[in-house]
C-alpha cells in the first residue's frame, strides 16, 4: 500500500499540497494582483497618447498643408510666343497661391496678364513666354506648362504646349 493513500481508497495529498480543483479555486478567488496590474496597463496607454498628441503639435504635422484645390486646368497657344492657361472647372484659384513655371522657370508678374485677384471658372490667364526671363526659349518650340499650388505643395497642370508664333 501507498504511504500517502488511507486505507478509506481516497487519495490524500500531503500536507501543503493542493488538488488541481483546489488550485483553480483559489486562482479565481485571488484579487490582489488585477487592480494594480490595469492601473498600470492604463497610465502607460494614456502616456503613449498624450506623448503622440503633444508631439504632433510640436512638430508642425496637424496643420503643415492644406488641401489641394480641385481644379481643370489646361493650356494651349494661339499667337504671339504666348501660352493662355484656362480653368475649366472647380475651385477658384488665387494668383497669390500659385506659381506658373514655363520650363521649370517661374513666370515673373510682369509675364502674366490676369484681368482678376483670381484664376475663377471660365476664366484665363496669358504668359508672354518670349520675355527675357525665359532665356532657353527659342520662337516656335514646346514648352513644358506646371501650376503649382503653393499652400498644398501640389501640382495641378503638368503640360506641354507648342507655342504658336505669328
Amino acid at each position: 500500500m501507498d504511504r500517502f493513500a488511507p486505507a478509506c481508497g481516497r487519495v490524500c495529498l500531503p500536507p501543503g499540497r493542493l488538488n488541481m480543483k483546489q488550485k483553480i479555486k483559489a486562482m479565481l478567488d485571488e484579487e490582489r494582483g488585477v487592480s494594480p496590474v490595469i492601473g498600470v496597463i492604463l497610465m502607460v496607454a494614456i502616456t503613449v497618447i498624450l506623448a503622440a498628441v503633444i508631439g504632433t503639435f510640436v512638430l508642425g504635422l496637424g496643420d503643415s498643408l492644406q488641401q489641394a484645390p480641385n481644379t481643370q486646368l489646361s493650356a494651349d497657344s494661339n499667337a504671339d510666343d504666348t501660352v493662355t492657361i484656362s480653368h475649366g472647372g472647380g475651385d477658384a484659384l488665387a494668383f497669390s497661391d500659385i506659381t506658373i513655371q514655363i520650363n521649370g522657370t517661374a513666370a515673373p508678374d510682369d509675364a502674366l496678364d490676369p484681368s482678376e485677384g483670381e484664376l475663377s471658372v471660365g476664366g484665363s490667364v496669358d504668359v508672354t513666354v518670349s520675355s527675357s526671363d525665359f532665356s532657353d526659349y527659342e520662337s516656335g518650340n514646346t514648352v513644358e506648362v506646371t501650376v503649382v499650388h503653393n499652400p498644398s505643395e501640389s501640382i495641378l497642370l503638368d503640360t506641354e504646349v507648342d507655342v504658336q508664333t505669328s
